[in-house]
């Protein structure tokens, strides 16, 4: 009897070690299923692709400053964002620097440009892989050796001058001054008590309008003139916002101009300075540019 019980007391140790290996061995087996499963499809089991960098371009009569309500937006959203200065000074020296500035961001880019700073873009992204997307905000976007005075021209409807013969546009006020290679230049300053209708539309306060004025950066006449290279945006995707009140540019330029770019187009109520005024418009059709991307 104490044999028997000897025997079945042997035979449950046996049983649990047996238990235990094969609950060892499912063990191993899942963990390595696991890791199979998530080497065969590593989309559940990583980080999705990062967000492109936005670089917002300014134009005329305004600064990096006027990006402000959109940055504050696209930073919340998780996207890193520069807005490098524009010098106004030439189209082409513009454009190189912007150029230059552009192949320091590593991956992929959604190159932004407003006004005047859509012409810088069309030439500045010529070239760059890294730039997926270009995004015009009530901007110039030239064909090759078209202007921004030629483009302004186009169609009728722009408030810059209601005379179309003067040297100077009526809404503007010109500043004569030495360049570096001593030759003379002229800045061109948008007169403060024009400044509210030509850029805002009269959307904000004529106090805020009067703070933007005097803080303006101008443009030489020269930079307006100058005939634009070879277009981006007949090699990278666009995304233009055709602004109906902009009193600048002719909406309907800014219609042709995207038209002619196949541009993902959005028409809005907006002024020619439609990122300060609307900030959260313009951050959207950022936004959808740079989905566009990933």
């Amino acid at each position: 009897m104490q044999s028997s019980k000897e025997t079945v007391m042997h035979k449950r140790p046996k049983r649990r070690a047996f238990r235990i290996t094969v609950l060892g061995a499912t063990g191993v087996a899942l963990v390595a299923g696991v890791a199979t499963l998530a080497s065969a499809a590593p989309s559940y089991f990583t980080d999705p692709a990062p967000k492109p960098t936005v670089v917002l371009v300014n134009g005329a009569w305004s600064d990096s400053a006027s990006w402000g309500g959109v940055i504050k937006r696209l930073q919340g959203d998780g996207y890193p964002v520069t807005a490098p200065p524009t010098a106004l000074r030439s189209l082409s020296g513009d454009s190189a620097y912007l150029a230059s500035y552009l192949k320091t961001i590593k991956g992929p880019i959604v190159l932004v440009g407003q006004s005047y700073g859509g012409s810088v873009i069309t030439n500045a992204a010529t070239g760059n892989t890294n730039v997926k997307a270009l995004v015009y905000i009530s901007a110039f976007a030239p064909d090759t050796g078209e202007s921004a005075q030629d483009l302004t021209a186009k169609f009728p409807g722009t408030q810059i001058t209601d005379d179309p013969s003067a040297p100077v546009p009526t809404a503007l006020s010109p500043v004569p001054f030495t360049a570096p290679d001593g030759s003379v230049a002229v800045d061109l300053y948008a007169k403060a008590d024009q400044y509210r209708d030509l850029f805002l539309s009269n959307q904000l306060s004529s106090t805020t309008a009067a703070e933007l004025a005097a803080e303006q950066s101008p443009i030489t006449s020269q930079a307006l003139k100058d005939a634009s290279g070879a277009p981006a945006w007949k090699s990278i995707p666009s995304w233009f916002l055709v602004s109906n009140d902009d009193h600048l540019i002719p909406p309907a330029t800014e219609r042709f101009m995207a038209t002619r770019a196949h541009a993902h187009t959005v028409v809005a109520d907006t002024p020619h300075a439609a990122q300060v005024t609307n900030p959260g418009t313009v951050t959207g059709i950022i936004e959808q540019a740079a989905r566009a991307t990933r």
